[in-house]
């Protein structure tokens, strides 16, 4: 790579730590920088319009598959890129944040692909995110054997899950890190560092630099992750099309444009993947201000629900039909110590694991090593030998605009137990995020951002749509408040319990709960006069 910097530094504004030199070298933040100088309007440009169509949704336009596009859905003959080296076997995954026990444990847990999360699963503070290029730096380089305080020890076996990166948003920024004053894509710092530091790494070991991409809306913020991989294989000499990724079909507008996602990243697609409570929450801040729009309980929209059925459906055969892996949704349980309340757990898991496998999907994702066999033995009864079931095309779903909208078929009011089980989750998982951690066990489950997006804003409908009263809610939330301090004194109960009246209270749906609660909650800056100048 040229050693020609772009005419505007990278100011880092975190605090130093450990080991951080070996993530944040001069020419990884110049790498920054040519990704930030080439793509920063164009991501403003894909939030501006995410802010227009929002818009225009509230205001009664309908939501239907796109005629500027059907040209490419009718054509029969375009394919996306052959599985890449390490997924073309793809029945189990795991996820979870790019922590060093969490890297040891899922590498070595028998999926086939290890998700490191930087979006949903990781609380990013400052040492998160660079501790968590680290791990991965030491993870591809098979160098993060460790023990811990206690004496347990952690060692890489032989047969180790293929990595996959899942960056943060494009709505997230890096705030300690500036370009001319302003704070970097959190998208492109998650992206460049890695791929800076391990996309060669990774080739030489037989693998590749592969990527989950979060919260795509429509086929430009998938042709914009197309041109950055482009752009990031010429700067460091990589082949083009070595680059692998899948997008998490995770909002409503996305899926009436899976089969032009696929075709804006065809020559580095991986595949879809169906993320089920970031979905249902796109769907409530889309149409949340409709009374046809109304979800019951979240523990009651189950994937059997028509409308995630049409969903689900039209993903696999969507990505069957142009070669492309379809990856199911997530097993969020943690098995515990109550083997009546595992076998239940299991069961569960079972159940929703041989839906995927008998509608088509080619692998799925759980969230803990200890569901890894339940899954796949239920793949493996499926495929046998097949490393996945591409040959599926499932011609027989037809799945029209009407089927994704049908949510009022499912309609019912909330139950108390539902409204305080949202504002419990809710809560807690704040509590837990705002003192670094993004992947929390609540209640048997594994529960992350996603799922705190949808408990805060079921509650914000339910209140909009008097299917509750404020007054309900706020003593429930008092309770929960009380029972968290009483649970943890060390608990940022004040903190949690405003980041929830925010988010979920408010008049108006804040699209996010992190952004805001990232700025006022988790930045430190160095100050500016000894913050590290590079480039």
């Amino acid at each position: 790579m040229s050693s020609t910097s772009p005419t505007t530094g990278v100011r880092v504004l975190g605090t130093p730590g450990e080991r951080h030199d070996e993530i944040l070298t001069p020419e990884a933040l110049d790498f920054i920088a040519r990704l930030d100088t080439a793509f920063a309007g164009r991501r403003l440009e894909i939030l501006k319009e995410r802010r227009r169509r929002t818009g225009n949704l509230a205001s009664g336009t309908p939501l239907d598959f796109s005629r500027a596009t059907s040209a490419v859905r009718a054509d029969p003959d375009w394919r996306t890129a052959p599985p890449a080296p390490g997924l073309t076997d793809r029945r189990v995954e795991i996820t979870g944040p790019p922590e060093r026990r969490m890297a040891v444990n899922a590498l070595n847990s028998g999926a086939k692909v290890w998700m490191a999360d930087f979006e949903d699963a990781t609380a990013p503070t400052w040492d998160n995110v660079i501790g968590g290029q680290l791990t991965l730096l030491d993870a591809v380089g098979r160098r993060i054997d460790f023990t811990a305080p206690g004496g347990k020890e952690y060692r890489l076996g032989t047969d180790l899950a293929t990595i996959m990166v899942r960056p943060r948003g494009w709505h997230l920024l890096e705030e300690h890190l500036e370009i001319g004053g302003r704070p970097v894509s959190a998208s492109l710092v998650d992206f460049g560092l890695y791929f800076f530091h391990c996309a060669r790494r990774q080739i030489d070991a037989g693998r590749g630099p592969y990527f989950y991409l979060p919260k795509l809306e429509n086929r430009y913020e998938a042709r914009l992750w197309n041109d950055i991989f482009l752009l990031a294989q010429e700067l460091l000499g990589i082949p083009r099309g070595t680059v692998r990724a899948t997008v998490l079909i995770e909002t409503i507008t996305a899926a009436f444009e899976m089969e032009e996602i696929l075709y804006e990243l065809r020559e580095h697609s991986a595949g879809l993947n169906a993320g089920r409570w970031d979905y249902l929450f796109s769907l409530i801040k889309t149409f949340g201000h409709r009374t046809d729009f109304q979800l019951p309980d979240r523990a009651a929209v189950t994937m059997t629900a028509p409308f995630m059925r049409a969903y689900t459906e039209l993903l696999v055969r969507t990505c069957h039909r142009r070669g492309a892996h379809a990856i199911g949704g997530m097993a969020a349980q943690v098995p515990g110590r109550d083997p009546e309340a595992n076998t239940a757990a299991f069961a569960k898991v079972r159940l929703d694991k041989e839906r995927e496998a008998e509608d088509g999907f080619d692998g799925s994702w759980v969230a803990h090593p200890g569901l890894v066999p339940v899954a796949r033995e239920v793949f493996d009864g499926v495929l046998g030998e097949r490393p996945n079931q591409l040959d599926r095309t499932r011609e027989d779903v037809e799945v029209g605009a009407a089927d994704l909208l049908s949510v009022r078929r499912i309609a019912a009011p909330p139950s108390r137990e539902g409204i305080r089980s949202n504002i419990a989750v809710a809560l807690r998982y704040f509590d837990a995020w705002l003192r670094g951690s993004g992947a929390v066990a609540l209640y048997g489950l594994m529960e992350d951002a996603a799922t705190a997006e949808i408990a805060r804003v079921q509650i914000w409908q339910w209140l909009r749509h008097d299917r509750v009263d404020r007054g309900t809610v706020t003593d429930l939330l008092d309770a929960e408040c009380a029972a968290l301090e009483a649970e943890d004194p060390h608990a940022l109960v004040r903190a949690a319990r405003e980041v929830f009246v925010d988010t979920a209270l408010s008049v108006r749906l804040p699209a996010f709960f992190t952004p805001e609660a990232y700025t006022r909650r988790l930045v430190r800056l160095v100050r500016p006069a000894t913050g590290k100048v590079t480039a």
